[in-house]
């Protein structure tokens, strides 16, 4: 028998990341969102939180197989 398992999780990761001294707030904002979309920050980024949201689980039938 082949089941099928589904797992909704909501995963939080965090990066320490240096910006440069100065900026204002929106600034920021901006350079990390600029970081995050180019990926350069993507290979600091470490899970330290994992909410399971759901699981869910379907049987699927095989050639041959009676059920």
């Amino acid at each position: 028998m082949k089941v099928i398992v589904q797992v909704t999780e909501k995963i939080h990761s965090e990066a320490h990341i240096n910006i440069p001294d100065g900026l204002t707030e929106d600034a920021m904002k901006q350079h990390i969102v600029d970081l995050y979309n180019s990926g350069e920050i993507a290979t600091d980024f470490n899970i330290f939180h994992v909410d399971f949201e759901s699981i869910s689980a379907q049987i699927v039938k095989q050639s041959g197989e009676v059920q």
